[in-house]
């Protein structure tokens, strides 16, 4: 059987070229789809990379002006989703009044920075660059050659110094609603170069995306919170649930494992300790230590890690959302011949309907 690789790059278009039988229809600079057919070529190596590579400029006041419309819809989406919720008929309620006595206290206070109001988002804490600064005295992220770390503003410090000391990168796209992850490496950037790669605008235009193939092991995860116990290692996200998913599809990939530690940075005020425990749901990420302005703390969890997806809690509409999700979705149930099964249904956001329609 006879091999070829294409590599693409993204933004990029091919034209139909029929004598030797093969269609290459629009690439867009979001990866769309690609349809591929051949006779005598039976399989296709795609290996993705960004427009750092090609000679067509980043548009970069576009992404962001969609990022930040994406951002606005998702958060109008979450604060319905919150106002319709009750005790009676939303097992994760309690979730919401903990998240929402969060925000209101840390607004009340002052204690988190722009982009304001808080509400609805992973806060950007006053003192978030000094946690990144605790962070980065353990002897865990000393050691560690790959960092994954969200790509909330609270975090940005953690990503500038993974990248100032050399270290690589793994950071999903915001919502995985481009991609998968993207990879960053210190030698891919110039000394004025590596601030801007750690806001999502620089993710998008110095990063190498990484698709479910990539061979690459995580020696440390760094997650945001809104609220996290210090005594169980029980932590609330804002409440999209990506992180969670992020995680288990890094388990899938073998890039991380049960001994792969978590670390989350917050305010002191996002210390709580009324998560409770049992009402936590399967696929609910603990973290192993929490770097506040002023201290570390080791949690000694012993809440369980996520093993993978789990498809039975996943919703169509979630599962719609998220391409990446789709195609492993496709590629386990080829592997094994079975179906997976699909969690209960839930409101389409307004983000996953567009998305759709596109």
């Amino acid at each position: 059987m006879d091999t070829q690789a294409f590599r693409l790059c993204y933004p990029l278009s091919f034209t139909n070229k029929t004598n030797n039988n093969y269609t290459i229809k629009t690439l867009s600079s979001l990866w769309n789809k690609t349809h591929l057919k051949s006779r005598s070529c039976r399989f296709f190596k795609l290996e993705a990379t960004n427009s750092i590579n090609n000679n067509t400029p980043f548009n970069e006041a576009a992404y962001e002006a969609e990022r930040l419309t994406l951002d606005a819809e998702a958060r109008k989406s979450m604060a319905a989703e919150r106002e319709n919720s009750s005790l009676q008929d939303d097992p994760k309620a309690w979730k919401w009044i903990i998240r929402k006595r969060i925000w209101d206290m840390m607004e009340a206070n002052n204690f988190s920075q722009n982009p304001r109001p808080v509400h609805h988002r992973i806060p950007n804490f006053v003192g978030a660059s000094l946690a990144a600064e605790k962070m980065r005295e353990l002897d865990v992220f000393r050691g560690a050659q790959c960092v994954k770390v969200n790509p909330d503003s609270p975090q940005k410090q953690v990503r500038f110094l993974t990248l100032s000391d050399g270290k690589k990168l793994l950071t999903p796209q915001p919502r995985l609603r481009t991609g998968f992850f993207s990879v960053i490496e210190s030698n891919m950037l110039t000394l004025g170069t590596i601030k801007e790669a750690c806001t999502s605008v620089g993710v998008a235009k110095y990063g190498r995306p990484i698709g479910l193939d990539e061979k690459i092991k995580v020696d440390l995860i760094v997650i945001g919170s809104v609220a996290v116990d210090p005594n169980t290692g029980a932590r609330l996200g804002k409440g999209e649930g990506f992180a969670e998913l992020e995680y288990g599809m890094l388990r899938y990939m073998g890039a991380i494992d049960d001994s792969t530690l978590v670390v989350t940075s917050v305010h002191e005020c996002q210390l709580v300790d009324d998560i409770p425990v049992e009402k936590l749901l399967i696929h609910d990420v603990p973290v192993d230590i929490i770097c506040t302005p002023t201290k570390v703390i080791f949690t000694h969890t012993s809440i369980p890690k996520p093993q993978g997806i789990y498809w039975d809690k996943l919703s169509p509409e979630k599962l719609g959302q998220i391409r990446i999700l789709r195609e492993l979705k496709r590629r386990i149930e080829q592997e094994t011949g079975q179906k997976l099964p699909t969690g209960p249904s839930e409101k389409l956001p307004p983000t996953a309907q567009r998305g759709r329609r596109a």
